[in-house]
């Protein structure tokens, strides 16, 4: 799936709480937006859509916005399973770009809209040999999230790329089903060290210190959300256009900087295009190298 660029919507754009792309929805006064609105979110979002749960039904107090708080793999197993769903919110393109594979996300509404970091961590005031990634084998125990869990996913993608991946599944691990397991598995001092997202450890600063974040160069794949809607065979008329008004909400300048005071960070083109950029400069300067070492062997 290509990444999406994600618009900044300015003033005027959204007007009466919508965005012009979402035709049906613009088309409903907002006075008449109603219905039921089923969101899976990966639990790294929950705090955050919380708080803008609140902030839409202000403008929209007719929608209810339920939502189904999970790894972003146990929510695509559910929503292939036929589990009701209007939008997907995940913590990784792995499981969006499967749902739009199958035909159950429309991936004309997908965005990458959020960025996040993975971190390492301990129980606040805890004691640990631990001071960073390079030599976390020197903890007692880790808890990490499962192999279909993003973070739990990305974390094996660290140690794969630092060569320690070995010596990683040789430890004492405690898995959890969901990032919310593994932050509260340190926070409640069951582990000596854990791996969540960034903005997951902000959410209990109090409880738990971030030892450092992960190696720039030992993750190549972005920490990114991306959001789109789902086929609700369920959902009425009013439903499905309360729905895209909550999906464009989600964009809007007013979510976006709620996002931000949790931690996340939004995604946006000119970021990707710079990324391209200097990808393309390495492989460009790699293969003059290349080049140039064959001349001279010749």
């Amino acid at each position: 799936m290509k990444k999406k660029i994600v618009a900044i919507l300015m003033t005027g754009v959204f007007a009466a709480g919508m965005t012009a792309g979402m035709a049906q929805a613009a088309e409903e006064p907002a006075s008449e937006l109603k219905g039921e609105v089923y969101v899976f979110i990966a639990a790294s979002l929950n705090n955050a859509m919380e708080e803008i749960q609140k902030n839409f039904n202000e403008q929209y107090p007719d929608v209810e916005i339920l939502y189904n708080a999970d790894s972003s793999g146990t929510l695509q197993t559910q929503i292939e399973e036929g589990s009701r769903c209007d939008i997907f919110f995940s913590a990784a393109t792995k499981q969006m770009d499967t749902l739009v594979e199958e035909g159950l996300a429309d991936e004309s509404t997908v965005v990458d809209l959020l960025e996040n970091k993975v971190v390492l961590i301990k129980p606040a005031g805890g004691e640990t040999k631990v001071t960073g990634f390079d030599n976390i084998t020197d903890a007692a125990n880790l808890a990490l999230a499962g192999e279909s869990v993003p973070v739990g996913q990305y974390a094996r993608e660290i140690f794969t790329n630092m060569g320690i991946i070995d010596q990683i599944e040789a430890m004492e691990i405690n898995e959890g089903k969901n990032v919310t397991e593994v932050l509260a598995a340190v926070s409640e001092g069951s582990n000596e060290v854990g791996i969540v997202y960034a903005t997951d450890a902000a959410s209990v600063a109090d409880q738990v210190e971030i030892i450092s974040e992960a190696p720039a160069d030992a993750l190549e794949t972005p920490v990114l959300y991306p959001v789109g809607m789902v086929e609700d065979k369920e959902a009425s008329e009013e439903e499905a256009a309360a729905a895209e008004a909550f999906l464009a909400y989600l964009q809007s300048e007013e979510a976006l900087t709620v996002f931000e005071e949790y931690g996340f960070s939004p995604y946006t083109a000119e970021e990707a295009a710079e990324d391209a950029a200097e990808d393309t400069a390495e492989n460009e300067a790699a293969e003059d190298e290349s080049a140039e070492a064959d001349t001279a062997a010749e």
